[in-house]
């Protein structure tokens, strides 16, 4: 599957998002060939009426300036969106739908599911977008790739490609979302931490590596033991010694009584993690 119908979700509440991210997706979006639909969602902060709040510090008025300030934000930034992927050749649309806060992230997921692929921009002033991954990662049913402002190599195109592999079916989507990537790009790397979960022995990606060469893919597998450490600590290191471009995982959580379970990697990476992030469940 080409990556060619490309979904950029920004905050514009309330802290928008740097409009560097900009620059970053329409590199992206350059490099594999996209188009890209931008959504921007101006807020709607629902408000219960309070006549006491009203009458002791305006509530009504700071809540009406706060939506217009999130509407403006909106509006420069689809204004800079289209100047930058129009000069790029890559403008498909903007989508500014109005919601409620807590209806954006279902939102996302929503619109994800007739794009190719669904990019989400990480800051660190913005917590709220990793509730927007998390919920197009596990409900659009398609690839997203995150990435944090300021830190990714788009620009240098995506030559190196790293992926995480434990022979699981979601790290199987994963790699099947990114075929085209690996399939142009100079140096693939598997990474598998052989003890940490019982699936996931000695030899785990040797059979990844025979399915990637039938598609001219060469990649090198490398199987380390996490002897102790945490996950996330065996992923940094891997990654600083390597450096990719691109990491490639497969998402993994579940869903408890009341709260839904990341898995280790899963957390670390949407919440830690430099390298940009193509993530599948």
């Amino acid at each position: 599957m080409a990556f060619k119908d490309l979904l950029l979700h920004i905050d514009t509440y309330p802290d928008p998002t740097p409009e560097a991210a900009i620059d970053e997706a329409v590199a992206f979006a350059k490099i594999v060939g996209g188009k890209l639909t931008l959504l921007a969602m101006p807020a709607d902060i629902p408000l219960e009426s309070n006549r006491l709040a009203d009458y002791l510090i305006g509530l009504s008025n700071l809540v009406d300036s706060e939506e217009a300030r999130s509407l403006a934000t909106a509006n420069a930034l689809a204004q800079a969106f289209t100047g930058k992927a129009k000069a790029a050749t890559v403008f498909e649309a903007v989508a500014e739908p109005k919601l409620t806060l807590f209806d954006m992230p279902a939102e996302v997921a929503r619109r994800a599911r007739t794009h190719d692929l669904c990019l989400v921009p990480m800051a660190d002033r913005l917590p709220g977008q990793r509730e927007v991954a998390q919920s197009a990662i596990f409900g659009s049913g398609r690839p997203v790739l995150i990435y944090t402002v300021g830190q990714t190599r788009f620009p240098g195109g995506l030559e190196k490609i790293a992926i995480a592999w434990d022979g699981s079916a979601c790290a199987a989507s994963a790699v099947a979302a990114a075929m085209p990537l690996l399939e142009s790009a100079a140096e693939v790397r598997i990474l598998s931490v052989v003890d940490e979960k019982p699936a996931a022995g000695p030899g785990v990606s040797s059979d990844l590596v025979r399915h990637l060469a039938a598609h001219g893919i060469k990649a090198q597998a490398e199987e380390i033991p996490a002897a102790g450490r945490r996950i996330g600590k065996v992923l940094d290191d891997f990654l600083a010694r390597r450096k990719p471009d691109l990491l490639v995982m497969g998402a993994y959580g579940h869903s408890r009584i009341r709260e839904f379970v990341l898995g280790g990697a899963t957390e670390h990476v949407l919440w830690g993690c430099k390298t940009p992030a193509l993530l599948c469940h």
